[in-house]
């Protein structure tokens, strides 16, 4: 059990925070958040805490992407930076049905803000469909330095190219007969990865859709979440991986 028993729900963030580094807010996907809320979750986490929000569904799930100006504009409107220092990337995830649209896709991208008021804000973006498996999409990811999502998955494509200054990772293949999750032998996989793309590198052992780009000059930053699959496991899982990487 990841929350200790009779932990009131008002202080889990404050628990989980302290033996994670970083959390995905989900609900940021489904409605518009309050600015209290946000400087709350501030309040309630460790300095070095990040905090990764998903990019509302009405910028997201429509048939022109290119026309998603407005509903950006109002989730950044809505108080994300009082998270100052604590606000991580945003990713933008794609309905599995979203094929890819070149001019569409490039459209979309050239909404996201590179800048609020003097922060910096960088983005990914979950796809979910095999069209998306091209060059081309790689080649406009580099063009705005966003990121894709890795996902380790059986049901989407893995897209491991390297494309921003950080990596986003979400991996969805923890199993609840498994105490940590993931086995040992798949965590010290991820976590050598991980090094590897924090020291500018690119693993030898994941696939990419296009050339590998240039070792980076410097260190990137890398975001690895443990999601879907035995969800009970995933705070485990995550853990797990932390030991390995400190």
């Amino acid at each position: 059990m990841f929350y200790p028993k009779g932990l009131p729900q008002a202080r889990e963030l404050e628990h989980a925070s302290r033996k994670l580094t970083t959390i995905e807010i989900n609900g940021t996907f489904y409605g518009t958040q309050k600015p209290t809320s946000f400087q709350r979750w501030f309040a309630e986490t460790p300095d070095d805490f990040v905090f990764t929000l998903k990019g509302p569904r009405f910028a997201t799930n429509r048939r022109v992407l290119a026309e998603a100006g407005e509903s950006i504009e109002r989730f950044f409107g809505s108080g994300v930076l009082e998270l100052k220092q604590k606000l991580g990337p945003v990713f933008w995830q794609m309905p599995p049905t979203k094929q890819f649209n070149p001019d569409d896709f490039a459209g979309f991208l050239s909404l996201l803000p590179a800048r609020l008021e003097g922060h910096p804000i960088r983005h990914a973006v979950e796809v979910r469909h095999e069209s998306f498996v091209t060059p081309d999409f790689i080649a406009l990811l580099r063009k705005h330095a966003v990121a894709p999502v890795l996902v380790e998955s059986n049901k989407h494509p893995m897209i491991a190219d390297v494309t921003s200054d950080f990596i986003y990772a979400r991996l969805q293949d923890t199993s609840e007969e498994i105490k940590t999750g993931y086995a040992p032998a798949a965590l010290d996989a991820w976590a050598k990865r991980a090094q590897t793309w924090e020291k500018g590198g690119a693993p030898d052992d994941l696939v990419t859709v296009a050339d590998k780009a240039a070792r980076s000059k410097g260190k990137r930053d890398v975001f690895i979440f443990m999601i879907s699959g035995a969800k009970v496991r995933a705070p485990a899982a995550a853990m797990a991986l932390i030991e390995r990487l400190r």
